[in-house]
């Protein structure tokens, strides 16, 4: 008999989250989660999206061994701006036992029911800058920091429960080849020229905090068309800062300004730290921070993390900007091996910047959806 039971204490959810870590223990392309920083995000009292959303974290039991979670969200702010009345789900991880697939989704649809919801979609988080999308193809390829990993038996549970693809995103690995296309330096130095438009001069992070406000409100207005997608509130951007400054290497991270200083372009990469999550196994205690250390001081891949052009400088050239400085220094650097985050695969304008490069779509991932039954 499977039963379903709502996380409560730190306790469980610490053991909600490191279900995934015991369900892949033997799997090379799983790279887990930072257990500490997951538990932030799932409490009201650390993740701000809980001004706009509400949650329960879920956890599934059969013969009285946990075998499944699943967290539910109502995000309040999403089905307002989206005119929907969806609940989601994301972190679900189960063994291979539709029966534990079924007992979480009901429970999730019976929630949405309760609140007058009639659709349930995931995997999608509290926001665009969580984790989401089911892992559909490329479960042989190593995962990312900023991506889950999942079996494949995942999408044949939730497609044999009557979900419906409602939207993909792929992903692409670039080889960084020794010299950059120079369409891409002839764009990118002609928007300097002609566009008035210069590099922020930084030599370290912490010279571009002051503007870190400005960037975020970049990064919303750029992203407020995409699917799934809510506004950032001010508590979130400085959740988000605290979470990756101690990531982020000037030689990886480019902002644009035009003439009157105004930020109109920004893009950030970090070093992979999918191997190094592997060795500290989802741990920065006792030694886990050793291993990430190592990884930022050492790599040969990067992960694109985000590139976000206001509205009024698109098509002309800030993306050229953008990529040739984080490229040059990637050369420098020793990086052979570019990642791009997940990116929606109608986003043609998106992926036409790798058009240049050896690029090889080696994931995709979907978001489901499914009705809820009265």
């Amino acid at each position: 008999m499977i039963t379903v039971k709502e996380a409560k204490t730190r306790k469980e959810i610490k053991e909600f989250v490191e279900f995934p870590n015991k369900l892949y223990k033997d799997n090379p392309y799983y790279s887990p989660c930072t257990t500490s920083d997951e538990i932030k995000d799932l409490l009201p009292e650390t993740n701000p999206a809980f001004e706009y959303c509400e949650a329960k974290v879920l956890m599934a039991y059969k013969d009285g061994e946990l075998v499944g979670r699943m967290c539910a969200i109502i995000n309040h702010a999403y089905n307002k701006k989206w005119n929907k009345k969806r609940i989601r789900f994301n972190r679900f991880d189960v063994i291979d036992d539709i029966e534990v697939t079924k007992a979480l989704v009901e429970y999730t649809k019976k929630w949405g029911r309760e609140n007058g919801l009639n659709e349930i979609t995931g995997p999608i988080g509290f926001c665009d800058m969580d984790k989401q999308g089911l892992l559909v193809e490329g479960f042989d390829e190593l995962d990312m920091y900023i991506t889950a990993y999942n079996a494949d038996y995942y999408m044949k549970h939730l497609e044999a429960l009557g979900f419906v693809k409602d939207a993909d995103w792929v992903e692409f690995l670039l080889s960084v080849p020794e010299e950059l296309d120079p369409r891409i330096v002839k764009v990118a130095d002609g928007m300097m020229r002609r566009g008035n438009l210069h590099e922020h001069p930084f030599k370290k992070i912490k010279e571009i905090l002051p503007r870190v406000d400005e960037i975020f409100a970049l990064l919303n207005q750029a992203y407020a068309g995409l699917y799934g997608t809510v506004e950032l509130n001010s508590g979130q951007v400085q959740f988000y800062k605290d979470h990756y400054i101690s990531m982020l290497d000037p030689d990886y991270v480019s902002v644009i300004l035009n003439e009157n200083d105004e930020i109109v372009g920004f893009g950030a990469a970090i070093p992979s730290m999918a191997k190094a999550m592997q060795k500290a196994k989802g741990r920065y205690f006792p030694f886990g921070w050793i291993h990430m250390l190592k990884a930022l001081a050492k790599n040969d891949t990067i992960e694109l993390l985000l590139v976000a052009v206001r509205d009024d400088y698109r098509n002309k050239g800030v993306n050229a900007m953008l990529i040739s400085k984080i490229y040059r220094n990637a050369v420098k650097n020793g990086i052979k091996f570019a990642e791009t985050g997940p990116e929606l695969e109608l986003n043609d304008k998106v992926q036409s910047q790798w058009k240049n490069f050896d690029a090889r779509q080696h994931k995709r991932r979907r978001c489901y959806v499914a009705p809820i039954e009265e």
